[in-house]
């Protein structure tokens, strides 16, 4: 478990790292993808990171150094137009294998393992004055789960608690501090790629206890329902998932 979720932060910050700071090929009208290029590297070693995108800047929230465990409580935020890190105001207090996404232009730290914690904390960071505050927990613990934002709300998806996979999706609404819930993943599921597109939320792959999927399903929030999407050419568990902009 420890290496699963190791490399399933590691893929989802070299993905939005690459995506950003990547060029197009040089060839006019070609059909290739992006190459690879590599960004400025983190100051240190980290797994177990949570990230998000504010403003064009990927802050990195987190996490826990190499495979000591030692959790962290380091906040650092990536600039692809100068490729440089900076370190900002440390989290309240050290967590790993968090899930993290932004809405009107603060950052929300989910869940996870924190060092004394209960694993239900939720974290806001507000960049503009460079500070943390906690808000309402999540209604259970969670880890290896996945968050993101969609309506001006957050949307906590599976994961795991205790020894299995959850199907539970938790929205988190910033304005009142509150959290309500959404139609469940049909499966519990944990170990997958969540990413926003065309204004639901797509869920790709994962894992059921063995079982590598290659499911890929469809939230629509404006009938709070799921549908089947096309699978995926062969199971992935761990993916990394991010649209373009």
């Amino acid at each position: 478990m420890m290496r699963m979720l190791a490399a399933a932060l590691a893929a989802a910050l070299a993905v939005s790292l690459a995506a950003t700071v990547g060029s197009l090929g040089p060839g006019a009208g070609e059909a290739e993808a992006a190459p690879w290029s590599f960004a400025q590297s983190m100051s240190q070693r980290r797994s177990y990171i949570a990230a998000a995108e504010i403003d064009g800047r990927i802050y990195a929230a987190g996490g826990m150094v190499g495979e000591n465990g030692r959790r962290l409580d380091t906040l650092q935020r990536y600039d692809p137009r100068t490729d440089t890190w900076e370190t900002l105001r440390r989290m309240p207090e050290p967590v790993r294998a968090g899930a993290a996404a932004a809405v009107d232009g603060k950052l929300y730290v989910v869940g996870g393992q924190p060092e004394g914690g209960s694993g239900r904390e939720v974290f806001a960071y507000n960049p503009a004055a460079d500070s943390w505050t906690e808000r309402a927990p999540l209604p259970e613990r969670r880890f290896n789960h996945s968050a993101v934002a969609l309506g001006g709300k957050v949307y906590v998806l599976g994961g795991f608690a205790g020894e299995s996979e959850r199907a539970e999706v938790y929205v988190y609404d910033p304005a009142a501090d509150s959290w309500g819930e959404a139609a469940p993943l049909p499966e519990p599921n944990h170990a997958f790629g969540a990413v926003v597109f065309n204004g639901e939320i797509w869920v790709l792959g994962g894992r059921q206890e063995e079982d590598v999927l290659r499911d890929v399903w469809i939230y629509d929030p404006r009938r709070d329902g799921w549908r089947e999407g096309p699978r995926m050419p062969r199971p992935m568990e761990l993916p990394a998932a991010d649209m373009l902009r």
